[in-house]
């Protein structure tokens, strides 16, 4: 049986598989941009945790000129919040809903499941696990925002009130402005979600102090 309904790179534990993260990745990158990861948390042999990281297929991206490159969606203008092509995002969320569904036919629950995604990844790692049928373990939201406010069911309608979300974002990102996060953690707050933020000082990038509240974070998630 296939892992992945998408190429990807995939790391198993040593021992039994016990646990899954699936992890996005941004424009541009492939899913080797976060490999590397599994060695710096650490925790994938005590955890039992398969990582799998998937290379999103390429399109022609618009703010690019129409050029193709690995994206989870289109991207049509500056604007953060009127950028986000909707169909895309709705492609790809399905895409990842069927890689968690595959994992929960190789035995795995839902709740040992943690979604997870950086920038246009972390997009369809919120809108997925908001949308998933069941509850995840936890969804991890890197350097990332929330476009598609409208269409997002809130905690009500998710019966999603309590799943774990952590959110990070660095404090100079030039990418997607802090204030933008911010302003997506305070929707989701709204509609009723907790969120675990964090901020550093970083640009659009993963610090090593983030690391390590990822690692903290997983080993309390997936305990």
């Amino acid at each position: 049986m296939s892992l992945t309904s998408l190429p990807s790179i995939v790391s198993s534990p040593t021992g039994p598989v016990k646990k899954c993260v699936i992890w996005l990745h941004g424009l541009g990158a492939d899913g080797n941009d976060f490999a590397p990861i599994v060695n710096e948390l650490g925790i994938q042999n005590e955890l039992g945790i398969r990582f799998i990281f998937p290379h999103a297929a390429a399109i022609p991206v618009s703010i690019n000129g129409g050029m193709s490159m690995p994206a989870w969606y289109d991207i049509s203008e500056m604007d953060l919040m009127k950028r986000a092509d909707s169909k895309g995002i709705a492609s790809s969320t399905a895409i990842i809903t069927a890689m968690i569904n595959e994992q929960i036919k190789s035995g795995l629950k839902a709740s040992d499941i943690v979604i997870a995604g950086f920038s246009q990844g972390g997009v369809i790692a919120i809108n997925t696990g908001i949308c998933f049928q069941q509850k995840l373990a936890g969804i991890m939201a890197l350097s990332t925002y929330v476009p598609m406010q409208d269409s997002l069911p809130n905690a009500a309608q998710s019966g999603h009130a309590d799943i774990p979300i952590f959110y990070a974002h660095g404090q100079y990102d030039p990418v997607i402005p802090i204030e933008q996060a911010q302003t997506s953690k305070q929707f989701l707050e709204h509609a009723g979600y907790s969120i675990d933020w964090h901020s550093y000082a970083m640009e659009h990038s993963v610090s090593a102090a983030e690391i390590d509240d990822i690692k903290h974070w997983l080993l309390r998630v997936l305990a």
